[in-house]
């Protein structure tokens, strides 16, 4: 593995870049990449959003109307969209970034999608004379906006070290884990970690509000010991707070669930754990969570 700091590439040289999806990882993510001293045209379905974006970020933040007119020019193009069928939608065809894209220019894609459509797309940027990797990232919205996210590549040791300093703007750490799809396999294996350690605390609470225990108390103890975890030190006071307007969506997870589940069947890896909890999200999104933090999976125990 070839693991990277930002503090090893604090001149890196500056770019023309594309960045495609502004949401509530690609805005920031964005951003970070312009004041690296980076010039960034950007592409949102939504066009207003593209619009606001490029007017706070200043003169080297630009604005296409197509995934094709940003990626015109471009060294790397950035994309962070929705789905398997959202990424073609932008990379493919007529308007999309690889018809825009010069020969030798590389597309990272930070979205969690199933390994399969990483290698179909790599494959036809092989034909066109082009780059792709998929590079999925862990941190949520909050990793985004503070440029601390964990990225996993998959792909060609030569490109990753072409995209390695360019991605350390937005990132603490940047890793390649393999050929094409190793990124977003090794997303599924931390995504199926996450849903176990949320459930295990989520139940753990529950617990201790039954009990009658100052709960602000244990955890502060409990954070000291074996039992503490990122969840634990980000989620535990607001889960107990029944705030769960934090980050990550339950819809969102669910996605990225039924993406590990799917290549589970597919390599005859068991996960009986992960499909059970994927069953306790669907449970939230039932009762009117779909939009609520992932640490909502307590509310089904309170």
């Amino acid at each position: 593995m070839d693991s990277i700091n930002i503090r090893a590439y604090p001149d890196a040289p500056a770019h023309t870049i594309a960045y495609i999806g502004l949401g509530v990882m690609g805005g920031p993510m964005a951003g970070h990449l312009v004041k690296a001293g980076h010039t960034v045209t950007a592409y949102n379905r939504t066009l207003a959003k593209a619009e606001a974006w490029a007017a706070k970020f200043g003169p080297t933040a630009r604005h296409a109307t197509t995934p094709r007119e940003a990626a015109a020019g471009a060294d790397i193009v950035f994309c962070c969209v929705g789905n398997d069928d959202d990424l073609r939608s932008v990379v493919l065809g007529y308007d999309g970034a690889f018809a825009g894209m010069k020969p030798g220019a590389v597309l990272v894609d930070h979205t969690t999608t199933s390994a399969d459509v990483a290698r179909e797309l790599a494959t036809a940027a092989k034909a066109l004379g082009l780059h792709f990797m998929d590079a999925p990232v862990s941190g949520a919205q909050a990793g985004a906006q503070s440029g601390t996210l964990t990225v996993m590549c998959g792909g060609d040791p030569a490109v990753f070290e072409r995209i390695k300093p360019v991605s350390m703007a937005y990132a603490r750490a940047v890793t390649l884990l393999g050929g094409t799809g190793a990124g977003q396999l090794t997303k599924m294996v931390n995504l199926i970690a996450i849903a176990g350690v949320v459930q295990g605390l989520s139940e753990a609470l529950a617990f201790g509000q039954r009990a009658g225990l100052d709960m602000d108390a244990v955890l502060e103890v409990i954070s000291k010991g074996a039992a503490q975890s990122w969840q634990m030190d980000n989620r535990g006071k607001t889960m107990i707070d029944g705030d769960f307007d934090c980050g990550f969506t339950v819809d969102g997870m669910r996605k990225d669930l039924n993406i590990a589940l799917t290549e589970a069947k597919r390599n005859g890896a068991r996960l009986p754990v992960t499909a059970l909890i994927d069953q306790f999200y669907a449970d939230v999104q039932q009762a009117g969570g779909q939009h609520w933090d992932t640490s909502s999976l307590i509310t089904r125990l309170t």
